[in-house]
């Protein structure tokens, strides 16, 4: 045989035996492909929902999708999330080995404690009737009798309905809805008037009603309940993994924040009681495009600070006291013309934090590239600047740039936890956490981008 027309059938022969080579799908022996993929990325079940996730104005947000998120940082790995439209989809997925976790709050029972294992664990909570305040209000459980109350089928509401059904001798006419309707959609239906009754836990409801007044979750139907993730029974190195990450300081802290997030003011309510002009950002793209100028930024910078900041919220109030739309805390807010009767108004929140950029721009003008300068004053409208400057003498001592951000800056802002760097001797404002910031000024300008692309 010629010698080329060997080497012609070499190649295809290892072409076709490769062609489906690579980190993702090459089997070991002993393990499926799709274990394989698992190992390589994090993969996630989760759906959609108020605490789990959702699209606010282009951004993906919810509590479970930014605690998965941080844990696939931590694990050095990409995150695939897969949405789901029911309980019993996400626990397929995990049976069959398609996904790692359900990163989704799923209350315990004892068929799923026989079957998977709870990490992860949130607030517990117990069940609840969601109904309307009015005429009709029931005021205790045994009125109930001869109401209708709609429930998810085959859900852990729909078990504890039926059991109370039977505890008070019969009489709730319990209807069903399929299992891909969200209890979110439900209590939404009561808000609509389109039903009258329905059972959610109490840290769901109460969501709702903090957001419309005429709901009401008083009535318990049930006693406290652990929820949290699940994985499978045998996965030790998830379980281990995720052992590890939430003993971590800084997960304890996104942890806190994220509570805070979305369990007072959260952007799924925003969005839905939120009226942005159609070809607009926000409704305050006015005030933006007004001030951006004085700072030589794109009104669209600014907007995606705002976003980032409040979700555009003009009324919310931070644990901490922040404030307003561009969420400034009182003694900042102070010093540039603000107080306590107009704080909250959106031209003026915006017009001064503008005078705060404008005084971080003045304080980083050694960065000499207007677009590095950007991420120094974004980090420092997160966190304040002190901790910025302590990793810029870090990065000028030990040989990286300091009016550099990506790799070098941020590199030291990152380090600013671990003892040798905080007790370092050019560092005057010791320990921080800077997970939140590193994240914000990420975030921030991905928006940005994103607007850019939009209008």
């Amino acid at each position: 045989m010629p010698a080329k027309l060997l080497w012609l059938l070499l190649f295809v022969f290892y072409a076709c035996e490769f062609k489906e080579t690579g980190s993702v799908t090459v089997p070991d022996a002993g393990k499926s492909p799709v274990e394989k993929t698992i190992r390589d990325t994090l993969h996630v079940a989760t759906m959609y929902g108020s605490s789990s996730y959702f699209n606010f104005r282009d951004e993906i947000m919810g509590n479970d999708y930014e605690m998965a998120d941080d844990l696939a940082s931590y694990a050095g790995r990409p995150l695939k999330i897969h949405l789901a439209k029911s309980t019993d989809e996400m626990l397929k997925m995990l049976r069959e080995r398609k996904v790692d976790i359900i990163a989704y709050s799923i209350y315990e029972t004892k068929a799923l404690k026989d079957k998977f294992r709870f990490v992860a664990f949130q607030e517990d909570s117990y069940m609840v009737l969601v109904q309307r305040i009015g005429l009709k209000n029931v005021s205790d459980i045994h009125e109930l009798t001869g109401k209708t109350v709609y429930v998810i089928e085959n859900s852990v509401y729909h078990e504890r309905l039926e059991n109370l059904n039977k505890e008070l001798g019969g009489g709730i006419n319990i209807q069903t809805v399929s299992d891909t309707v969200s209890v979110d959609r439900m209590i939404e239906m009561v808000a609509d008037k389109k039903i009258e009754y329905t059972v959610a836990h109490h840290k769901t409801a109460n969501q709702h009603r903090n957001f419309n007044r005429r709901l009401d979750c008083r009535i318990e139907i049930g006693f406290q309940q652990k929820n949290g993730w699940l994985i499978r029974e045998d996965d030790e190195a998830t379980r281990n993994l995720i052992s590890k990450w939430e003993k971590d300081p800084d997960t304890e802290l996104l942890k806190s924040q994220l509570y805070g997030k979305y369990n007072y003011r959260n952007p799924y309510f925003i969005s839905q009681k939120l009226l942005i002009p159609k070809g607009a950002i926000s409704p305050y793209d006015v005030y933006f495009k007004r001030y951006a100028p004085e700072i030589k930024w794109d009104w669209r910078l600014l907007a995606a600070v705002a976003f980032h900041e409040s979700g555009f919220d003009s009324a919310q109030v931070s644990r901490k006291g922040a404030s307003g739309l561009m969420q400034l805390m009182p003694r900042t807010a102070a010093n540039f013309g603000l107080s306590r009767s107009n704080i909250l108004n959106p031209e003026k929140n915006i017009e001064a934090s503008v005078q705060y950029i404008k005084s971080l721009n003045l304080l980083f003008r050694k960065v000499g590239n207007a677009e590095e300068r950007v991420k120094f004053i974004l980090a420092s409208y997160n966190s304040g600047p002190a901790h910025v400057l302590d990793a810029m003498a870090l990065a000028e001592k030990y040989g990286k740039n300091p009016y550099i951000w990506f790799g070098h800056v941020e590199y030291y802002l990152s380090r600013k936890h671990e003892p040798e760097i905080y007790n370092d001797e050019v560092v005057k404002y010791g320990y921080f956490s800077s997970a939140v910031t590193l994240k914000y000024v990420r975030n921030t300008l991905d928006t940005y981008n994103k607007y850019k692309g939009r209008i």
